[in-house]
């Protein structure tokens, strides 16, 4: 019974002798689950009554440990299940590529094994303290309803949400990962007339299948194996209030078509009942996939979507909204500031022109991140652009140029073009030598670290690219 009332924690790693071992540590302070690979964890999830709080997640899992590949889809796969989960990479995989990505993909933090089991305590009780000052703060939205920026497309999307407030139609929400909607979502039922009725968000990414009717329409007694009792859905919970329904891609096929025949008429049935009930709820959906692309792909109907886009919000990227970019960092920064008892930091002028040109990847999460992290390493100091930069991701400009063909030049002046009209202050040495280091280390990784074999890879001498290596070594000292 105690650790009912103990914050979950999720740790994901394929090796017995780590968790195991924080399994006896941190079981005292949380009620730990474990899984050794993504599909483990997946399943491990549908099972629970409610998403863990926390993740402690290892990059390097089956069937590639020896890549990060698999912990990267498990930071975006456990996001998408909870974005309010607060993701902790401890990996020995801690090349700074890989650190950067994983907070960029939306990791609060990286530590790098071994670590110190009193240390990472101490690590996950903060990340704890800080995702319950963000869920309060969602709740208790001061300005706009938290939706801030004063830029153009923050503008139109605040008009749009007025808009459809009241509206009995659907509204669909699309956007990237990150990009907060959920919290457009939570907007569209605070500013109507619903305000005081039930609102109820369900992920759709993370039911099962097997479940997934049952929790939406409910379920009569004895409706299948251990049914011991009715029970209701969330469209009976909803009652006139909200339901959201985020990933709705996610959604079954076979389950699309009675989430239709709701959209239609409001009937539904539960589970093992003839009785049809009807729904009153008003259906928000949201999704970071191309719902036309998966319509022409066969995976998801073309009248649902149809029915659900009657209204339909695109939340902009964060790196759209120009000078709210800033205005974010300085709501934020406060913020974690006031929250961990620490004076905000603040960007020299160098490092606030960097801020503005980054892509941000992971959107508002990331920001927010990244501000968690300034806050904590440089609280009431002035940050300069090498400490802000030591925070971005590496792999930027490297996946959004996968398709570049290195032989075509007009690909290749492309992407010159639009990398000086992104950058600010952009030296032609530095790029070059960014270049050669990530193919240098690609090659080191796909060799497994024979300088040999690199060098071949590469096209130049064994020596040649030894002398590189110790280059890049005195260039990072």
């Amino acid at each position: 019974m105690a650790s009912a009332q103990l914050p979950v924690l999720m740790i994901i790693d394929d090796d017995p002798l780590i968790t195991e071992t924080l399994h006896f540590v941190l079981s005292k302070s949380f009620d730990v689950y474990v899984a050794e690979s993504r599909t483990q964890a997946k399943s491990v999830l549908r099972q629970l009554d409610q998403p863990p709080s926390l993740a402690l997640v290892d990059l390097g899992l089956p069937p590639v440990p020896h890549k990060p590949d698999e912990g990267f889809k498990v930071i975006g796969e456990l996001l998408a299940h909870s974005p309010t989960m607060k993701i902790l990479v401890l990996s020995g995989q801690n090349e700074d590529v890989n650190v950067k990505h994983a907070l960029a993909l939306g990791a609060v933090d990286f530590i790098a094994k071994p670590c110190d089991v009193e240390r990472l305590q101490g690590i996950l009780q903060n990340a704890l303290k800080l995702q319950d000052a963000e869920l309060e703060e969602v709740s208790n939205p001061t300005e706009n309803y938290g939706l801030l920026g004063e830029s153009q497309p923050m503008q139109a999307l605040r008009k749009q949400i007025s808009q459809f407030a009241d509206a009995p139609f659907p509204v669909l929400i699309e956007g990237e990962s990150g990009s907060g909607k959920e919290l457009i979502a939570s907007s569209l039922h605070r500013m109507s007339q619903r305000s005081k009725q039930p609102y109820l968000s369900v992920n759709c990414a993370a039911i099962s299948p097997m479940l997934a009717e049952s929790i939406l329409f409910g379920h009569g007694k004895g409706a299948f194996t251990g049914a011991a009792n009715s029970h209701t859905g969330y469209f009976e919970d909803a009652g006139e209030g909200t339901l959201f329904l985020d990933e709705i891609g996610e959604l079954p096929l076979e389950l699309q078509a009675k989430l239709l025949r709701v959209l239609e008429n409001g009937e539904y049935q539960r589970i093992g009942e003839t009785q049809t009930r009807k729904s009153k709820a008003r259906i928000v959906a949201a999704t970071n996939r191309d719902l036309r692309e998966e319509v022409r792909l066969g995976k998801f109907r073309i009248d649902l979507y149809h029915r659900l886009s009657v209204f339909t919000i695109d939340v902009p990227a964060l790196r759209t909204l120009e000078q709210d970019r800033y205005l974010l960092l300085e709501h934020f920064s406060q913020f974690y500031a006031r929250e961990t008892g620490q004076k905000p930091f603040t960007l020299d002028p160098k490092a606030k022109q960097r801020w503005l040109v980054y892509h941000f990847p992971g959107n508002v999460r990331e920001l927010r991140n990244i501000t968690i992290r300034l806050t904590a390493k440089y609280p009431g100091q002035l940050v300069n652009e090498q400490q802000l930069s030591s925070e971005l991701d590496l792999m930027e400009i490297a996946e959004s140029n996968e398709a570049l063909n290195m032989a075509d030049d007009n690909a290749l002046s492309n992407h010159a073009h639009r990398h000086l009209q992104t950058e600010a202050n952009i030296n032609l040495d530095q790029v070059l030598k960014a270049w050669e280091k990530a193919y240098v280390n690609a090659a080191l990784k796909v060799t497994h670290g024979n300088l040999s074999q690199a060098a071949k890879l590469l096209g130049i001498n064994r020596t040649t690219l030894y002398s590189r290596i110790q280059i890049q070594e005195e260039y990072k000292e």
